[in-house]
């Protein structure tokens, strides 16, 4: 197949749900130009949000005034995600969408851009600064900018700004609790690059599933190399993976690392790849990437992932994660 034919077929696929959203929709469909009022003090803000690290900052902003439903679930992968009937439902009866962009959402983001023509649709991380995004060499920009927590904290004053709009009478209180996640996100920063500079420079070296930890490299000072490209659409390369077993082998790298939303098969190929070559290199932990972990788990929080992330990698690749500091952090 072409790439014309498949692009000219993703299209088509894009269209037909764009279709059987609107006859879905019906004539219920919101005028954005209409402004929101919540006359009902009880009333809860609608919110619909794909990942996981966007709904968790809505329900820490907002607090027992947001009712957030969350699409894409733990150890659910965004880019591989398929809307469904109950979605699409979710998402027209909402006051607000916020999704990632940047196409995190794959085959969700035609119809996420399209819908926001009738009602509030917000990619977050396309409002970010420009200058702070990270390209392949196809200019195609990293989507992963959650992984640099001073960068993603860059979403607490769109999600404060769009949800006063819903409920004016509660603005002071959104930028309260927006101001009280500032803080706890800036500990964690800081926390990480204490955590990371204290492994050995020659091992710090974070290799995953997927290339979903540029942002985290640049942040926390750590080369980061992934088996997959941006996207878990893309397929590893036999030569991409003898390339790293090589690398791994020759560096006397310690550990290597799986993701919570990835199958972990190509870091089993590393690991017999190296074995072969003498070399043992052992899976560090589990880190999230794409998903964070159960609501009710300590990772089920942006602040908890992250923690946890910064935490796995420290003490797997030689270095020493402080307990008490991470505590203060949380």
């Amino acid at each position: 197949m072409s790439r014309t034919t498949y692009q000219m077929q993703f299209v088509a696929c894009q269209s037909s749900l764009w279709i059987a959203l609107l006859m879905l929709a019906g004539c219920s469909t919101k005028d954005p130009n209409v402004a929101s009022s919540k006359n009902d003090p009880d009333e809860r803000i609608q919110v619909v949000t794909t990942i996981g690290m966007i709904a968790d900052m809505v329900h820490e902003i907002g607090g027992s005034s947001v009712n957030v439903i969350q699409l894409m679930g733990p150890g659910v992968d965004p880019h591989l995600y398929k809307p469904n009937r109950d979605d699409i439902q979710s998402i027209l009866e909402s006051d607000i969408v916020f999704f990632a962009g940047h196409h995190l959402e794959g085959k969700m983001t035609a119809t996420l851009e399209k819908l926001s023509e009738q009602q509030t649709v917000i990619a977050l991380a396309e409002i970010l600064d420009e200058n702070l995004l990270i390209r392949d060499e196809q200019s195609q920009v990293d989507p992963h900018l959650w992984m640099d927590i001073s960068l993603w904290s860059g979403i607490l004053d769109p999600i404060t700004q769009e949800l006063g709009k819903q409920a004016p009478e509660k603005a002071a209180d959104f930028s309260s609790n927006a101001m009280r996640m500032s803080e706890q996100l800036k500990n964690l920063h800081r926390y990480g690059q204490e955590s990371i500079a204290s492994i050995p420079e020659n091992q710090r070296i974070l290799i995953t599933s997927h290339d979903a930890f540029r942002y985290f490299g640049r942040a926390y000072g750590v080369e980061v190399e992934g088996i997959q490209g941006l996207s878990t659409e893309s397929e590893a390369g036999l030569q991409r993976i003898n390339k790293l077993v090589d690398m791994i082998s020759k560096r006397k790298i310690k550990a290597i690392f799986i993701e919570s939303s990835v199958p972990k098969k190509n870091i089993d190929s590393l690991i017999e790849g190296c074995r072969a070559r003498g070399h043992e290199v052992s899976i560090g932990g589990e880190l999230y990437s794409d998903a964070m972990g159960e609501r009710t788990s300590p990772q089920g929080t942006y602040l908890g992932m992250m923690a946890h992330n910064l935490k796995t990698v420290t003490r797997a690749l030689g270095g020493s994660a402080d307990e008490s500091s991470l505590s203060e952090s949380k």
